[in-house]
């Protein structure tokens, strides 16, 4: 009897404690506390700057290639061995200095036959064999003096005949005989003038016989015709050269030409004499010079207009055909809107800055044009005094902030 009232106790305490455990978990404790309210982050601290206005030169920039002022292939006039070359690749060459020289043998027989041929000319016109002087009077000449004696005696014989017509002490048959004689001796008379006018016209082509064959042998030797440097050898010593063959290429490095393509919306602004300021590659040194020529016309395949600037070269240290990045002097000064570097965000290729208003950060869309040291250039998006953050780390737009001095 004891034991089965313990056993229903037990029973009946088991049962309430499964009722309290059920009633924990299935309804909310009466001393369970309220979810926590959502906090929201303090103001960042930032430090801002105003956009600057300064005064630059405005410069085009672009890129350009290196060309020889001149560029001369040197050749010969006429044709002969080559007896000798001066230059090879490289070698720096005044001008008026001998460069090559051919074999000079045969044309200094030429000279000796065109002398001779002269001077057989001017002894048969009756000159001193040597000598510039050519005029002469053809009556003085033997060949017209013996033609006019001849003429003098026909007409004395006819004048003879005359008088022994008149006095009819000789037949008329006679008589045109002495007439036809005195004809003969005029024809001859004439001829002679005109074998000595022909004499004359022979020495003058004896002396530019003589000019030429002269001029030939000078021509055997090559000059420099300006100041430069030999860019490539094109003979050797012994080899035949035909007239006009090259020998050797010369190129005049001092000054230098510097082309340089310069898109269209920017050549409008370009002139002769704005300066040039280029630098080319492994050579920390800018060189200066300044633009001498502009194209006519517009290159339609990539819109440029061709500059051409003259680049002094005293030393020598540029190379025609070298690349150069270029930057053309337009205007002496500009103003422009300018911002630290620093405030400058770059994403997806698009250039931003943030701003503050009514306490929290707001992004601008901005356009940028050259580095100014430590400040860039903007072109449009912002004007001068507009406040931006200097230095917006990892802030983005809609950030709460405070701004500290």
């Amino acid at each position: 009897m004891i034991s089965r009232m313990s056993v229903l106790a037990l029973t009946a305490s088991a049962l309430a404690l499964a009722l309290l455990l059920t009633g924990c978990q299935g309804g909310n404790p009466v001393n369970a506390e309220e979810p926590k309210a959502k906090t929201t982050p303090p103001p960042r601290e930032v430090r801002v700057t105003p956009a600057a206005e300064r005064t630059v030169a405005r410069t085009v920039s672009a890129t350009g290639t290196l060309a020889a002022d001149e560029q001369v292939v040197l050749g010969t006039k006429v044709a002969g061995r080559l007896a000798e070359i001066t230059v090879d690749l490289g070698t720096r060459v005044k001008r008026a200095q001998v460069v090559g020289k051919l074999d000079q043998s045969d044309f200094k027989i030429r000279v000796d036959q065109a002398e001779a041929a002269l001077q057989q000319a001017r002894v048969r016109l009756g000159l001193a064999a040597s000598g510039s002087d050519e005029r002469i009077d053809p009556e003085k000449t033997a060949i017209v003096r013996q033609a006019r004696a001849m003429l003098d005696e026909a007409r004395l014989n006819r004048d003879r005949s005359i008088k022994l017509m008149e006095m009819e002490l000789i037949a008329r048959a006679q008589f045109d005989s002495v007439e036809a004689n005195l004809q003969v001796a005029d024809g001859r008379y004439q001829d002679a003038l005109e074998e000595v006018r022909n004499r004359q016209a022979i020495i003058a082509q004896r002396r530019s016989e003589l000019e030429l064959a002269r001029q030939q042998l000078a021509d055997t030797v090559i000059y420099a015709p300006l100041d430069g440097a030999v860019s490539l050898k094109q003979a050797s010593v012994g080899e035949y050269l035909t007239a006009g063959a090259p020998i050797a290429t010369l190129v005049r490095t001092h000054p230098l030409r510097l082309r340089v393509p310069v898109p269209e919306r920017e050549g409008a602004g370009v002139r002769a004499g704005h300066a040039v300021t280029l630098t080319v590659e492994g050579d920390p040194t800018v060189y200066r010079g300044r633009v001498v020529r502009l194209s006519p016309i517009v290159q339609e395949q990539n819109r440029t207009l061709l500059v051409e600037a003259e680049v002094p070269n005293e030393r020598g240290f540029l190379r025609p055909g070298a690349f150069a990045r270029v930057d053309i002097l337009t205007e002496v000064s500009q103003p422009v809107v300018t911002v630290p570097a620093s405030a400058i965000i770059v994403f997806a290729g698009v250039e931003k800055v943030l701003i503050v208003r009514q306490g929290r950060t707001a992004e601008v869309k901005v356009t940028t044009g050259r580095r100014l040291g430590e400040d860039v250039e903007i072109i449009d998006g912002l004007k001068r005094g507009d406040a931006v953050v200097a230095r917006p780390g990892n802030l983005v737009g809609g950030q709460p902030v405070t701004v500290t001095p």
